[in-house]
């Protein structure tokens, strides 16, 4: 019982502070699984991040779900997906509640600007330890940059698939579930073709 509490808790806490969605949580999610022990590393994190990007649903709800299914198995995965929706549910309840005068408060507004900058920090972040750890295979460490292990595959399909979602189709862009199965496939060609 004492680890579903936990896991409810964490999340809810995850998802009461913080702002700008599933990516902005990530330095959240990492800092609390590594300390309680649900990953075994920062990097193995950013796998996870692939799954739950890779299923339907919000992210948040995907990574809590998962997580808190790997640690504590059914009950686990409905704790703490609980626990990071609940924070989101009762904001909204209050503001429906308070009607929208709450938010236009001058201390409201100042508040949220004043998270703007933060929220753009964290998704740097995050985006910079993504391209770092599909890059390089490891976990994005300031103080101990290597180029070992260098991951040429990653780089080629990444600028692949880039350089296709800048087509336009009659002015309109590429669905991203095409650049997805795009990605897909040319993983499967390098790493399993290509790489034997």
């Amino acid at each position: 019982m004492k680890n579903l509490w936990t896991l409810f808790w964490n999340f809810f806490l995850i998802g009461l502070f913080t702002f700008g969605g599933g990516y902005a949580m990530i330095p959240m999610i990492e800092e609390v699984a590594v300390r309680e022990g649900w990953i075994a590393s920062a990097s193995e994190l950013y796998s996870w991040v692939g799954i739950a990007e890779g299923t339907p649903g919000p992210f948040a709800v995907n990574i809590a779900t998962l997580l808190g299914f790997q640690n504590a198995g059914f009950f686990g995965a409905l704790f703490a997906t609980l626990g990071v929706i609940l924070p989101s549910w009762i904001i909204l309840v209050l503001i429906a509640s308070f009607g929208k005068k709450l938010l236009e408060t001058k201390y409201a507004t100042a508040a949220l600007k004043g998270l703007r900058p933060v929220v753009i920090g964290l998704i740097t972040v995050v985006v910079i330890g993504l391209i770092y750890q599909n890059l390089f295979q490891t976990g994005l460490d300031l103080w101990n940059l290597s180029a070992q292990g260098f991951d040429y595959f990653s780089l080629i399909i990444g600028i692949l698939v880039f350089g296709v979602s800048l087509i336009k189709i009659k002015q309109k862009a590429l669905s991203p579930i095409f650049l997805i199965i795009l990605s897909g496939v040319l993983g499967i060609i390098f790493y399993q073709v290509v790489g034997l």
